[in-house]
């Protein structure tokens, strides 16, 4: 048991666990519905254009969640009005702006200086840095994110199985698209501290894609994806105090471990259990 409780005599390793669990928790469950919708790409495209707001927010002094939120339901909003009309296909409009974005914020952090060192940092995540206040910021906005899942539960099962039931059902379609946008907006500031821009749609996409594989009903798909979400965040930290390996990469090379087991194993769907 020595193994287990040494990392946490250090108070920076249990507010990196925290982090990691909460953090496992919400991109998980938000990411079944990412996954059923197809939105992965969204995802990635949505991380990837707060980097502008990051580093805006990292040279005025202000915390990085703030300019990250502001940028992210932006660039939510902006892809959604787009792409309301038909005049441009979604995967367009996000590739236009994700690249646009994206490269500004570069761009703004070359001009910055110590380009390289904090490049690294906002892509990959700093886990062991979190701060209290970063603590409290994640609770929050995942608490928010949860609740509002809670709240809209029905209506986004609707939308991401059947879009012309929900239609027939007169459901506020554009508003939960957009509210939708949001939610996965505010998901990824909560997750920039953990494992930072460039790993965050595997929180988004892994857990849920493996659990996809274990069960069809969205609430215990739900459960499965934020178990294996919160077990990879706190695996992940273990594998980096033990391993001495960067802490995002690790939680992410966790999650995509047991995504390969089951995989192969799973009960049903498993590639080897179909082969047998």
């Amino acid at each position: 048991m020595n193994w287990l409780l040494e990392p946490l005599q250090f108070s920076f390793i249990v507010r990196a666990l925290v982090a990691a669990v909460i953090v496992g928790v919400v991109c998980s469950v938000l990411g079944t519905y990412v996954v059923l919708r197809g939105m992965a790409f969204f995802g990635d495209a949505l991380a990837h254009t707060i980097l502008p707001g990051v580093v805006i927010a990292f040279l005025l002094g202000w915390p990085l969640a703030v300019g990250a939120l502001i940028f992210g339901v932006l660039t939510a909003l902006g892809i959604g009005a787009l792409t309301d009309r038909g005049l441009l296909k979604e995967d367009t409009a996000i590739g236009v702006v994700f690249a646009g974005l994206f490269a500004l914020g570069v761009a703004l952090l070359s001009a910055s200086g110590n380009y390289t060192l904090d490049l690294a940092h906002f892509l990959f995540g700093n886990l062991l840095g979190v701060t209290v206040a970063d603590l409290w910021t994640t609770a929050v906005l995942g608490a928010i994110v949860l609740l509002t899942i809670f709240l809209f539960y029905k209506e986004f099962l609707v939308i991401s199985f059947d879009t012309i039931l929900a239609v027939t059902l007169r459901l506020p379609t554009n508003f939960l698209r957009y509210l939708l946008l949001i939610l996965i907006a505010v998901t990824i500031v909560v997750a920039l501290q953990v494992v930072g821009i460039a790993l965050m749609l595997a929180m988004f996409v892994t857990p849920a894609a493996a659990a996809s594989l274990l069960t069809r009903r969205l609430p215990t798909m739900m459960g499965v994806s934020a178990f294996i979400g919160a077990f990879s965040g706190v695996a992940g930290l273990y594998a980096s105090y033990y391993l001495n390996i960067a802490s995002g990469p690790a939680v992410v090379l966790v999650a995509t471990f047991i995504f390969i087991l089951v995989f192969l194993f799973a009960p049903q769907r498993g590639v080897l259990r179909h082969a047998g």
